[in-house]
């Protein structure tokens, strides 16, 4: 008998709406759980999404075909209800919840439970089937309170401040970026951001983010005048010429994987931060318990680990095979010259 949600070569399908959600390739019509690239793919016809992630995916697809809901309005495609609620992974991110004939399904996307304040809390769904990532699926991964790590952040930065240093922290332009600014005590200095930062900074602001003042970094800028000052720039940058030619800087990376002895050196940073826009082992199983779901599909992570310590809890656990990349792999085209 088919299922409400299954997966086909192009993502996971309802084919009782013939709609797609988060598809790998190109479709018809695509719900999309939020905008970072392993999740928003260009080429559809049709894209839907929650009002808070509209103008940031039409930015990034170059699309002008979105369409969005608020959290919690549901919409019902040829008698399939779908809704959209906060996953807390980044801005913009939901959950997408599926109902046919009593039987619910929740595509999870990407999520933590830590309340950022930008994201939205997470938002438990009852549900009888809950497909869920588990980028961080071991239990070696335990977060510290994100007060904790912006108080170490701002402390580093501090300290290069007094030693006459430039801070430089990689954060990926959608989410982390903009998770890390929210952090920083605009006190000490003045950040300044690479463009692909800086730009969804503007559009966040635009839809109502509150988003402390940054400034765009300029490659004519005088390199003497950024010290004391902290740049925001992707992971990507961090390699760039412009980095490379400036002493007397500071490199540091805000990552879930500083957590892994080694993280730091092989990403070459001083400095690294356990900085995670993804629940960490204790979050995926309070997320997944209180779904109160018998099923579970595991995606995109430690899916065998992880998979199997579910099943040894009672759910029926089962690894579902996609194309999604989980956190930070996202490789960003930067400009080095113009920043």
């Amino acid at each position: 008998m088919p299922q409400l949600l299954e997966q086909d070569d192009k993502g996971i399908y309802c084919a009782v709406a013939d709609v797609y959600i988060d598809p790998w390739k190109p479709v018809k019509k695509a719900f999309v759980t939020h905008a970072h690239a392993d999740h928003a793919r260009p080429g559809s016809a049709q894209y839907v999404c929650v009002d808070a992630s509209r103008e940031i995916i039409k930015h990034r697809l170059e699309a002008t075909n979105v369409d969005s809901l608020p959290f919690g309005k549901p919409i019902t495609v040829n008698g399939v209800k779908f809704s959209f609620h906060p996953a807390g992974h980044i801005i913009g991110s939901a959950q997408i919840r599926v109902e046919h004939k009593g039987e619910v399904w929740v595509v999870s996307g990407d999520y933590k439970t830590e309340n950022d304040q930008l994201s939205g809390g997470f938002e438990p769904l009852r549900c009888h089937t809950f497909i869920s990532e588990c980028t961080f699926g071991l239990p070696v991964f335990n977060w510290q309170p994100q007060e904790t790590v912006f108080n170490e952040i701002n402390k580093w930065w501090n300290t290069n401040k007094e030693d006459g240093k430039v801070s430089f922290i990689s954060a990926y332009s959608l989410g982390k970026a903009q998770r890390v600014i929210s952090g920083l005590d605009g006190t000490i200095g003045p950040i300044y951001c690479h463009n692909a930062v800086e730009n969804i900074n503007e559009i966040a602001r635009a839809e109502g983010f509150e988003i402390q003042d940054t400034m765009r970094l300029n490659i004519e800028m005088d390199k003497k005048s950024l010290t004391g000052g902290l740049i925001v720039a992707p992971p990507g940058f961090m390699n760039s010429n412009y980095i490379s030619r400036m002493k007397n800087v500071d490199l540091a990376s805000a990552s879930g994987w500083m957590n892994l002895r080694g993280a730091r050196r092989r990403r070459a940073v001083d400095r690294g931060f356990v900085l995670s826009d993804h629940a960490d082992w204790n979050g995926l199983l309070s997320a997944i318990s209180a779904t109160e779901a018998s099923k579970i599909l595991v995606t995109h992570g430690y899916v065998n680990v992880f998979s199997k310590y579910l099943q040894e809890l009672g759910y029926d656990a089962q690894i579902l095979q996609t194309e999604y990349e989980g956190d930070e792999v996202e490789q960003e085209v930067v400009a080095d010259e113009g920043v």
